[in-house]
């Protein structure tokens, strides 16, 4: 009996292994592989036909090179002020839609989570139009009397950054929201009773009942955010270009300018990239051990 459930088992372990190799394969193809030959390019110099070893000659390049340290000051500008905006906003705006009483919750879901599907470069070229110096919103900030001259949205170096804040914070609040909602309907309403019988008001229940119960996909947002918010490309591209002068130029941009625009340097360029898969792992482990629930 014993040694024919173990046959079964054995079976059973084959059969599974049939359908996990076929993911391993493809991941180890498509992502590990990849990986690997992106560190032992970024030891080499020269274009993809001509490279030569060059050891961590690419890496110390990065310790003097002026471009990438405002790239990586940027990034990192954008991910501490508005990955937290987009987090925070999300939640307010979850928790006022799962109200039972409001009225066209549907409708205001569908709208708030739409920018989520629109074309990157369709809704940057839109916001370009919109935040122009003679555009919108210059427009309606001038006639409510809030400014008494337009703004330079896309030249100022300082506004240039908001613009790019607030375009990313537009598309992908909705996303987060989504898995909120999710979370929140997932919990019982009995507890909010209880907690409106002993007295606590709407912030005491938010703050002590709805933020411990999604930690754990607060968590997962937060580090989906900050990767997104690390390989942010399409808005600076396209709203900016990266200008002026560079003061709005991202990570990504500067990778894609060093292999496209630039005179090609591959190695430099598989370099700059590692720096992301290092913030990512940095940040997304901090990130874990600070939501950890064993502690």
């Amino acid at each position: 009996m014993y040694k024919s459930h173990s046959s079964v088992q054995m079976r059973q372990n084959r059969r599974s292994w049939l359908f996990i190799i076929p993911s391993m394969a493809l991941i180890i193809a498509f992502v590990f592989y990849p990986m690997v030959q992106a560190f032992f390019t970024s030891l080499q110099t020269g274009m993809a036909n001509n490279l030569s070893f060059s050891g961590a000659a690419n890496y110390e390049r990065l310790l003097t090179d002026s471009t990438f340290k405002k790239a990586l000051f940027n990034t990192v500008l954008y991910l501490v002020i508005q990955v937290p905006i987009m987090i925070i906003l999300a939640l307010v705006i979850s928790s006022m839609l799962n109200n039972k009483k409001l009225k066209f919750r549907g409708f205001f879901r569908t709208a708030i989570f739409l920018p989520c599907v629109t074309s990157l470069v369709a809704y940057s070229i839109i916001f370009k139009s919109l935040f122009a110096t003679d555009g919108f919103v210059n427009a309606i900030l001038m006639n409510l009397h809030i400014i008494s001259n337009p703004i330079a949205w896309i030249t100022d170096p300082v506004f240039a950054r908001v613009l790019i804040i607030i375009a990313i914070t537009w598309r992908w609040t909705g996303y987060n929201m989504v898995f909120y909602l999710s979370g929140l309907q997932s919990i019982d309403d009995s507890i909010y009773e209880a907690a409106s019988i002993d007295g606590a008001n709407g912030f005491q229940k938010f703050k002590s009942i709805t933020l411990p119960l999604l930690k754990p996909i607060i968590l997962f947002t937060t580090i989906n955010s900050t990767i997104g918010t690390l390989q942010l490309f399409d808005e600076t591209v396209n709203i900016t270009n990266g200008g002026p002068a560079n003061a709005t130029i991202t990570i990504s941009q500067y990778i894609y300018n060093l292999l496209f625009k630039y005179q090609p340097n591959f190695g430099y360029a598989a370099a700059v990239s590692y720096v992301i898969v290092v913030l990512i792992v940095i940040l997304s482990f901090i990130q874990m051990k600070v939501g950890d629930d064993k502690e």
